[in-house]
């Protein structure tokens, strides 16, 4: 007889054990799935709404010159002559090596015309992408679809009196307000915000960019070197990362991932104490059965075989039940969780160390109990007949 048939007829026989044994190592898979699955919805989720916080990186063209302002207050009567980008080389952006990791790129043009006797900052931007990186923004009115469509922050409009629908020029050429941006308290109050390319050539700065604000996420690698790379194709500006942004999606999916790990470790734990304390008991209670198998011949490595094989036909049971179990319960419980949430998905890696894990840790547990089992005195053990 093979030593394989009489492990499965040894499972057969005690279907009690073996649903008991598969259920503790189901349970233990199935949880580490399920937290797994969860902390990856989460994170993605996190990541998402972290950045919802729009640009982390901002590049400017370097100057030798001061700034003139502290706290928002601005010394009036002097200005510098700002160097600008050619606006064909923002593209070389794309080309750095973390490439992956940009989320968006948001060039802007901006200059001061003026608008009923009163000069205002005039911003152009590329509406397509400004708009999604600025989610705070809300808007009272229509969403800017034209050429000539301008957004009004609440403090310029205030100043210069004027509603959604109404007309300007700028510098000779019209355009339509099409909507107010309620306050932010930050520098969109004060702004007269247009398309990028009417923009540029109201100000007669046709292909010329101001700064650049860039929207990165970057898991694998720290910010900063995401900064040198950009630093380095543009010797002539100054990138500066916001760092606490970063930091903060950094932390908030550690804290998460380590919650997870810790967990598993400790189901890990449990889950092989349960199988030990339960082949310990089932080499205990066979010991007639062992005895008599040592009698007729079978080794000591027959024996441990035997045992192992058995370990691992549970595990593989456990580990493939608790993954698909791991993987609904996620599912079924990410909604109440993460409101509005969405589940990340099948991952089949996690499926196939899932089953690993879930057999070695049946093989560990049962090393013992088979050891033991192996060394077993045929004589003493038939005496129990």
């Amino acid at each position: 007889m093979k030593l394989h048939n009489i492990s499965f007829n040894n499972l057969k026989r005690r279907k009690g054990k073996v649903l008991f044994l598969v259920s503790g190592l189901l349970i233990g898979i199935a949880t580490i799935v399920t937290l797994l699955a969860i902390t990856q919805s989460m994170s993605r989720d996190i990541e998402d709404r972290l950045d919802q916080f729009g640009a982390n990186i901002v590049m400017i063209p370097r100057s030798e010159n001061l700034s003139l302002s502290y706290g928002g207050i601005s010394v009036g009567g002097l200005s510098y002559e700002m160097p600008e980008f050619v606006e064909s080389d923002i593209q070389k952006i794309h080309t750095i090596k973390d490439s992956r990791n940009l989320g968006a790129v948001a060039p802007k043009v901006l200059g001061s015309v003026e608008i009923k006797g009163k000069k205002v900052l005039l911003m152009g931007v590329d509406f397509s992408i400004e708009l999604p990186l600025k989610t705070w923004w809300h808007l009272d009115g229509n969403t800017p679809e034209g050429d000539h469509d301008l957004i009004l922050g609440s403090e310029a409009a205030a100043a210069l009196g004027l509603n959604s629908g109404d007309s300007v020029l700028l510098n000779n050429t019209p355009f339509q307000v099409v909507s107010l941006l309620r306050s932010t308290g930050g520098p969109e109050d004060n702004l007269v915000i247009g398309s990028l390319k009417p923009i540029q050539t109201v100000l007669g700065k046709e292909g010329k960019i101001s700064m650049v604000e860039i929207a990165a996420f970057c898991r694998d690698c720290p910010i900063t070197e995401m900064v040198l790379q950009i630093a380095e194709k543009f010797p002539e500006a100054r990138v500066t990362a916001l760092q606490q942004a970063v930091l903060a999606k950094m932390q908030s999916i550690e804290m998460f991932k380590s919650f997870s790990y810790g967990i598993a470790g400790l189901v890990i734990f449990i889950g092989s104490l349960m199988v030990f304390v339960t082949m310990m008991g089932s080499v205990n209670e066979r010991t007639r059965e062992i005895g008599i198998f040592r009698a007729i011949g079978f080794r000591r490595g027959h024996i441990m075989q035997i045992i192992l094989l058995e370990a691992i036909v549970v595990g593989l049971l456990g580990g493939t039940l608790g993954f698909v179990s791991g993987n609904g319960l996620a599912w079924a419980i990410l909604p109440l969780v993460i409101p509005n949430g969405s589940f990340a998905g099948i991952n089949f890696q996690v499926g196939t160390v899932a089953i690993l894990i879930s057999v070695a840790l049946s093989l560990l547990a049962s090393l013992y109990p088979a050891h033991k089992g192996s060394k077993l005195d045929p004589s003493e053990a038939l005496r129990a007949l």
